[in-house]
C-alpha cells in the first residue's frame, strides 16, 4: 500500500513537471519570455519591461540625447537638428540641470527638443528603496520643471538598469520608462561614420535611439545620420509624439503596442 501511494505521488509530480515545461514551451512560442511563461504557471506577474520601441507601421524615428556631464557641443545638436527639421528628446539629471540651466531653457524653448528626467544624481536605481527613488524622480522633476515651466512625463533609467519598482514608482508619477533599441555607443569614442552607420543599419519604424550630449563624436555624426535617415524616408519626432498614451501593452522584448 505505502509503495503504491508513493509511486502515486511520484507519477503525479512527473505529470506536474511536464505541464509546466509544455507550458513554458506554448508561451516562448506565441512570443512570451522563458521567465515570463513560468512567472505564468508560477502565478506571478512577469517582469515589468521599460518601453524600448513603438510598434507602428509610420516611418518615424525618436533620437534621444542623455545629459549628466558637460554641455559643450548640447547648443550645436540643436543647431543642427534645426537645419534638418527634426525633433529629439533630451533626458537631463538634476544635478546637470542646476549647472547649465541656461542652455536647457534653450532648448525647452525652441519647441523641437522635449525634456525628460535621467535621475538626480545619477545612480543605479534599480539598487534603491522606493523611497529614495521617489527623492530621486521628484527632485529632477521639479527642478527642471521650475527651469524649462513645462511638465516632465518622461524618465530614462541611469545605466538602463531598471525593477518592477522603479518601474512602479514612476507610473505613479505619472512618468513613462523610456529605454532604447538602437544604441549608438557614442560614448565609446566611435568615429562619426561609425556612429551613424550603427543607427542607420538597426533603425526601424518606431526605433529610439541613444546618444550622449557629449559625446566625443555625436554631434559630427549628426548630420550624417540625419541624412541617412531622411534618405531612408524617416521622420525624427519627439518620444512624447511618438508613444502611446493609454490603451497599451508593453511585450518581453519592450515594444508598445496600441491596444485593440
Amino acid at each position: 500500500m505505502e509503495k503504491n501511494l508513493k509511486l502515486l505521488i511520484a507519477t503525479k509530480k512527473s505529470i506536474i513537471t511536464l505541464v509546466a515545461l509544455l507550458l513554458v514551451l506554448v508561451l516562448s512560442i506565441i512570443g512570451v519570455s522563458t521567465t515570463d511563461a513560468e512567472c505564468v504557471f508560477l502565478g506571478k506577474s512577469p517582469r515589468r519591461v521599460p518601453i524600448y520601441c513603438v510598434d507602428t507601421q509610420e516611418k518615424i524615428v525618436a533620437l534621444s540625447f542623455d545629459a549628466t556631464w558637460g554641455a559643450d557641443k548640447t547648443l550645436g545638436i540643436l543647431d543642427v537638428l534645426k537645419e534638418y527639421g527634426a525633433s529629439a528628446t533630451f533626458f537631463a539629471v538634476g544635478m546637470w540641470v542646476e549647472k547649465y540651466s541656461d542652455k536647457l531653457k534653450t532648448l525647452s524653448d525652441s519647441g523641437i527638443m522635449e525634456i525628460g528626467t535621467h535621475s538626480n544624481n545619477h545612480p543605479d536605481m534599480a539598487k534603491l528603496s522606493r523611497q529614495d527613488i521617489l527623492l530621486e524622480l521628484e527632485t529632477s522633476v521639479n527642478i527642471i520643471e521650475n527651469v524649462t515651466g513645462g511638465k516632465v512625463d518622461l524618465f530614462r533609467a541611469p545605466y538602463g538598469s531598471y525593477s518592477d519598482t522603479l518601474i512602479e514608482t514612476a507610473e505613479e508619477l505619472g512618468l513613462f520608462t523610456i529605454q532604447w533599441d538602437v544604441d549608438t555607443l557614442d560614448w565609446k569614442g566611435l568615429s562619426a561614420g561609425d556612429i551613424c552607420q550603427r543607427v542607420l543599419n538597426k533603425v526601424k519604424p518606431g526605433s529610439i535611439v541613444l546618444m550622449h550630449n557629449d559625446g566625443e563624436n555625436t554631434l559630427s555624426a549628426l548630420p550624417l545620420m540625419l541624412e541617412g535617415l531622411k534618405q531612408k524616408g524617416y521622420k525624427c519626432v519627439k518620444i512624447g509624439d511618438m508613444i502611446y498614451r493609454k490603451n497599451f501593452t508593453v511585450d518581453h522584448t519592450g515594444k508598445q503596442i496600441r491596444s485593440t
